[in-house]
């Protein structure tokens, strides 16, 4: 069978895109997922997304991490979704759309950049070096220096599989305050099991342990991909209005015999 497809990056973080509306894919076929994000046998990619009809909302959004298993929410994949169904008249300036971890707005702006409002994190630890949330996904957060210098796939893949995390994994982002009121976040993702270019729920995880640390919205954020950004309200450590914005680009478009 031939599947047409189209690849999107968001900040680097790259991902293969099916408009699925016929929900003709399988999506229990793990090894087929996983081959397909394989960048020496596959199109190559961090994560595989199905664009499905909702009967409430504009979409549903379906994310497969590159080992080919469905995944929690992806702040960058569901930028790059929000443009995908732009592009495929599901919706035309701001939608509503359901993924993992629930229900998500979004909007575009006269930029073309896309605006997504994450899910708050309900509960957030914070430990002597570390902040520890859900943000869509698990997030493990520790401020460093010299981010640009550590070497983020052996530091992250340590916390990943260490005896706490190593049954269902987390994201380990390192965070470098560049100013007074800047970020720049590396990030090792569960999943991919190494260093994306960026992270979305990553980004928004660290913006929020920096904002209850007295950052002040909004936030710019340096990833390895590009630039991002998080505004946000705050009361007493509870978040609202918590959005991630930044670019979507189609890479190309392709079919691929499965």
């Amino acid at each position: 069978m031939t599947i047409n497809f189209v690849k999107y990056q968001g900040t680097g973080n790259d991902f293969i895109m099916i408009d699925d509306r016929e929900e003709k894919w399988d999506i229990e076929n793990v090894t087929l997922n996983a081959r397909l994000c394989d960048r020496r046998f596959g199109i190559g990619a961090d994560g595989l997304i199905l664009l499905r009809s909702h009967p409430e909302y504009d979409f549903e959004m379906i994310y497969f991490n590159a080992d080919g298993k469905v995944g929690s929410m992806c702040g960058n994949g569901g930028r790059c979704t929000v443009k995908f169904a732009h592009t495929l008249g599901a919706f035309q300036e701001s939608t509503t759309f359901w993924a993992a971890d629930g229900l998500h707005h979004a909007h575009l702006d006269e930029e073309g950049k896309v605006h997504l409002k994450m899910n708050p994190p309900l509960d957030i630890e914070q430990g002597d070096d570390y902040f520890f949330m859900d943000t869509g996904s698990p997030h493990y957060v520790q401020f460093s220096e010299e981010v640009a210098d550590l070497d983020v796939y052996e530091l992250g893949k340590s916390i990943r599989y260490n005896d706490r995390f190593k049954k269902v994994g987390t994201n380990v982002n390192f965070v470098e305050k560049t100013d007074t009121n800047r970020l720049f976040v590396r990030t090792y993702e569960r999943g991919v099991e190494d260093e994306t270019f960026s992270c979305g729920t990553g980004v928004t995880a660290s913006v929020i342990s920096a904002a209850l640390q007295g950052m002040k919205s909004p936030v710019p954020v340096k990833v390895m991909g590009g630039e991002l950004e998080v505004s946000f309200t705050e009361k007493e450590g509870a978040f609202e209005d918590l959005y991630l914005i930044g670019p979507a680009q189609e890479v190309f478009k392709g079919q691929v015999e499965i």
